[in-house]
């Protein structure tokens, strides 16, 4: 006999807004329905009453997590609007902070998906390391969470003695490679709750069209700062982790081994930053009549702006914003064919959901 379990919109295993309908019979998922759009927060349209100074302040609001992110993209395509670019210092430092908060955004999920497996040890760990990143972005910025680092033309602020910022990296590479990894690798808890669950073949991956990690993890080799790099990252060598299980286990195997990728690239970044200005321009621009976007890989997948101006016009005409999770979250339903009920929060956390992101 089949019954329909309805998760969500609001469930104490994620606690965003969102809804999967789940057909199961008996313990096992049949069939699966998402539903979005709980949620409306009009940040395009709020986009359309802002200058390109409060702009930015605003794109800045749409993720917590990956608010850099954000208004690197934005600003990567409103300088492509204005003909404007930045500074080699300033794109080292945007690097910086991305991968910053690469190492934030992964760490944090590690310590979610330890908590679901009922694994409250590594949770702990995991944000433990946590802190100390924000410690780094804090101490960088000023603030733990929205940075305001991001401006037309570069950055708001300099990093004065960028050497002193690698012993805190080499910590935290050596916890992920002592602690961390072997403990997610190697646990029986993990490899019980991850391996052979929430399969998305490399098939069903490319048909979804998902994006940033969950691809990675189904074998599709791609990622922006190498295929389409930005910034300063054509000057970084690094790997792109690429897994073919397509289960629970193997995006969390990515994750952790982008993590060692995002270190590697912190000191390449922090020990070769050129002298000089981090921003340009006097803080006043023209835009151009026209259309402009810009992709970049934020810690989830791909994220896009596209920016539309007129000339002599204060505010933008239209802002459209598409976010990895929008891409990633069809999937889902591919995922949980197939798998016991109580393994659907855990398979549903492994894309590193945010649904603040997508209900914009």
């Amino acid at each position: 006999m089949s019954y329909k379990i309805p998760m969500g919109p609001f469930h104490p295993a994620l606690e965003e807004p969102y809804k999967l309908d789940m057909i199961c019979d008996g313990e096992t998922v049949c069939d699966a329905k998402l539903h979005i759009g709980f949620n409306f927060r009009g940040i395009e349209h709020l986009a359309e009453t802002r200058n390109y100074v409060q702009v930015i302040a605003l794109m800045e609001r749409v993720c917590g997590i990956c608010s850099f992110i954000h208004t690197l993209t934005l600003c990567q395509a409103m300088e492509k609007l204005t003909g404007l670019e930045p500074p080699p210092r300033a794109k080292y430092i945007r690097v910086v902070m991305a991968e910053l908060e690469r190492l934030h955004s992964h760490v944090l999920w590690a310590g979610i998906a330890a908590k679901l497996m009922g694994f409250k040890t590594m949770f702990m760990t995991c944000f433990e390391l946590r802190e100390k990143i924000m410690d780094v972005l804090q101490a960088i910025s000023g603030n733990r969470v929205n940075y305001s680092m991001n401006r037309v033309g570069g950055v708001n602020r300099d990093i004065e003695d960028p050497l002193s910022l690698i012993p805190v990296i080499d910590a935290l590479e050596r916890e992920m490679v002592r602690t961390v990894i072997p403990i997610f690798t190697t646990s029986r808890t993990a490899m019980s709750r991850c391996a052979g669950i929430g399969v998305l073949t490399h098939e069903q991956a490319i048909s979804c069209a998902v994006v940033g990690p969950v691809a990675r993890a189904s074998g599709v080799d791609q990622d922006l700062r190498r295929d389409a790099p930005y910034a300063a990252y054509e000057e970084m060598k690094f790997d792109v982790p690429v897994q073919t299980d397509g289960d629970v286990r193997a995006r969390l195997l990515v994750r952790a081994l982008e993590i060692l990728e995002s270190c590697k690239i912190l000191k390449q970044a922090l020990t070769g930053m050129p002298a000089g200005e981090w921003f340009t321009g006097d803080g006043k621009f023209n835009f151009v009549t026209g259309t402009a976007a810009a992709r970049v890989e934020a810690p989830r997948g791909e994220v896009m702006y596209s920016v539309t101006w007129k000339e002599h016009a204060r505010n933008p005409a239209r802002i459209h914003v598409r976010t990895p999770t929008f891409a990633t979250m069809p999937a889902v339903r591919y995922m949980v064919l197939g798998a016991r009920l109580a393994d659907t929060p855990l398979i549903q956390a492994s894309i590193d959901p945010c649904y603040s992101c997508t209900d914009r």
